[in-house]
């Protein structure tokens, strides 16, 4: 395909470099600067290798999340930033972050309604026949939108990794197609996602491959040989199943732009003279 784009998940980026990279690095003027200097250092190396045609960044705005109506406890492990002190909060480089944005010509975009995961998924699924598309992001709830025309490209400097079909099934035991099912049996602590007692990603990938879906596993619970394994499927059926209507990812949700729209020319600038244009340097 012509076109390559590039989705990503900026707040997952944002944390990473926030909380990676050394906290006191600060400009001429004392302003704390090292998550906006390792977000745009890890753009542009992104883009670089990737070379796409469009790019957007997407945030996750600070309102309530649409999901805990289906379970309160989702994402309830996270942290509050909004009472932490600015050298201890990665949303206080948020602005800085976006002028780097503006400048490089990167269309962004902050969720009102809805998580970022939904934008993601709703860009992926739409255009996957019109681009090859990278998705960046270490949230693994985006292994499931894998398929010959979408990859995951997770940012680690030279040892990112592009995370394929080949990959999920050999890390996983399962497609890309059964990695929600997959989840939504194992459960995932990052999200605060409890699985069902017994059920490990060994025997999850063996149940997927015998049954291919969860909803087939829980209509064949009587199948399955093993007592413990039988008797935590069946006294769990509710629980995976508002797992997986939590985990799977669809179009629904209204996109900010439209492809078109996200043609963008890779700018050829380094981070220094990125910052430096936006007033950091």
């Amino acid at each position: 395909m012509a076109n390559r784009f590039l989705i990503v998940d900026g707040s997952n980026l944002l944390f990473q470099m926030f909380f990676g990279m050394p906290s006191r690095i600060t400009n001429r003027r004392g302003r704390p600067i090292h998550g906006t200097l390792g977000f745009v250092g890890a753009l542009l190396k992104m883009i670089r290798r990737t070379s796409p045609t469009h790019i957007v960044v997407l945030f996750d705005g600070e309102h309530e999340n649409p999901r805990t109506e289906l379970n309160a406890d989702y994402k309830a492990n996270r942290p509050n930033y909004s009472q932490a002190p600015e050298e201890d909060n990665p949303f206080s480089q948020l602005p800085d972050v976006h002028a780097a944005l503006g400048f490089l010509g990167i269309k962004y975009a902050e969720t009102t309604t809805c998580e970022a995961d939904d934008w993601v998924a709703g860009y992926a699924l739409t255009y996957q026949n019109e681009a090859d598309i990278i998705i960046s992001s270490f949230d693994s709830d985006f292994f499931q939108l894998i398929t010959d025309s979408v990859s995951v490209l997770r940012y680690r400097g030279d040892d990112t990794v592009i995370c394929t079909a080949d990959y999920i099934k050999t890390k996983f035991g399962v497609t890309p197609s059964q990695y929600a099912d997959f989840k939504s049996l194992v459960g995932d602590a990052s999200d605060n996602i409890k699985g069902a007692e017994k059920i490990g990603p060994k025997t999850a990938a063996n149940l997927l491959n015998r049954f291919g879906t969860l909803e087939n596993i829980l209509a064949s619970a009587d199948k399955i040989e093993k007592p413990s394994i039988k008797d935590s499927i069946i006294k769990n059926a509710e629980r995976l199943r508002s797992n997986y209507e939590i985990i799977k990812l669809n179009n629904s949700a209204p996109l900010p732009f439209k492809l078109e729209q996200l043609a963008c020319r890779p700018p050829d600038l380094t981070t220094t003279e990125v910052l430096r244009g936006i007033g950091l340097y």
